[in-house]
């Protein structure tokens, strides 16, 4: 054991830590790995285990505290371009049977789609212009 630079047991450390990364998809162990490559170059240029150790968990609780918020901010930000379904709320179309709160059909988006009005007394009669407020399954809800 005493043969081998303590260099190589902290980049062993960083190829360990890489394993969970992929298996659980949690970024916190990349950052550990990356802490475990720094106190691996800290080795390299001759520091003691002290400041090896030092070297780890400072870069590691940095990059923790740093990265993590940025990254939970860009997960619960909504995407700027809609797809989908989500593409299609708040777009007009028109009525080509009578919806009710029971159903019917209209055009959106070039497509025939169900729809069915949100507020259940209202008719919507053929021809007329309505707002897709929402989609549910492959029913357009209107207003």
């Amino acid at each position: 054991m005493n043969d081998i630079d303590a260099w190589v047991w902290w980049l062993v450390a960083a190829a360990a830590l890489g394993i969970p990364l992929v298996v659980t998809a949690m970024p916190e162990f990349g950052m550990l790995a990356v802490g475990a490559v720094a106190a691996a170059v800290a080795s390299g240029f001759g520091a003691d285990l002290v400041v090896q150790v030092l070297v780890f968990v400072i870069v590691s609780v940095a990059l923790i505290a740093v990265v993590r918020p940025i990254a939970a901010r860009h997960r619960s930000q909504r995407p700027q371009l809609a797809t989908g379904v989500d593409a299609l709320k708040g777009r007009q179309a028109v009525v080509l049977e009578r919806v009710d709160g029971t159903g019917g059909r209209i055009k959106l988006a070039g497509e025939v789609w169900s729809a069915r009005a949100l507020d259940t007394g209202r008719a919507y009669e053929a021809g007329q212009e309505v707002d897709v407020v929402d989609i549910e399954g492959a029913t357009a809800i209107i207003m």
